[in-house]
């Protein structure tokens, strides 16, 4: 038997070169730290974005309305009470149908707590602005029980209201005074 012997020729099929064992090593150490539960942001970006309180409530005032995300809270402050408000929504039926309508029915939830002192509630304070500058009036939902007048302290207030919009972006706003907003909701009408 005959034994073949190579020296002197390196082919590719002979193991890997230098550039494959960093590129290995690399990987492999993402891959290890991906399961761990701390989180490493890469050095170039800058610290200002990776603040992790980006979903913290806002401050609005009548002076100083706060502009929030639906779902997120905002703490009003008034010079008569201090209350924490959540919009959220809305949520519009028949998502992912094959024929979108241009409007759809609207549902927003609305949660106030927190409050600091009396806090009158009024449908008609909140209303949402379209993306063409449409004003849209809220209505409760059908079989939906009209909200107290008042929030007292202690209390938890959730209620839904409704509007027919066009699909498209807008703010639902709230003015506890019936004339100045202290916080907006930036939202979305989606139905595809």
């Amino acid at each position: 038997m005959r034994r073949h012997v190579i020296t002197g020729v390196r082919g590719r099929a002979i193991g890997p070169g230098p550039k494959a064992i960093v590129a290995s090593l690399l990987c492999a150490l993402v891959l290890a730290g991906c399961g761990s539960s701390a989180v490493v942001y890469p050095s170039f970006l800058p610290k200002k974005t990776l603040n992790p309180h980006v979903d913290a409530a806002l401050v609005g005032t009548m002076a100083k309305p706060a502009l929030q995300i639906e779902g997120l809270p905002v703490n009003v402050e008034t010079n008569a009470f201090h209350v924490k408000v959540i919009v959220s929504g809305p949520v519009v039926p028949g998502e992912g149908l094959p024929n979108q309508p241009s409007a759809t029915t609207c549902t927003w939830t609305v949660t106030m707590k927190d409050a600091s002192a009396d806090v009158p509630v009024s449908i008609a304070d909140f209303h949402s602005v379209d993306h063409l500058g449409s004003v849209f009036l809220m209505g409760l939902v059908p079989g939906e029980h009209a909200p107290p007048s008042v929030l007292h302290p202690g209390q938890t207030l959730t209620f839904q209201l409704r509007a027919y919009e066009l699909v498209g972006e807008g703010m639902m706003q709230w003015a506890p005074d019936h004339k100045h907003v202290v916080a907006y909701w930036d939202y979305t009408v989606e139905n595809d």
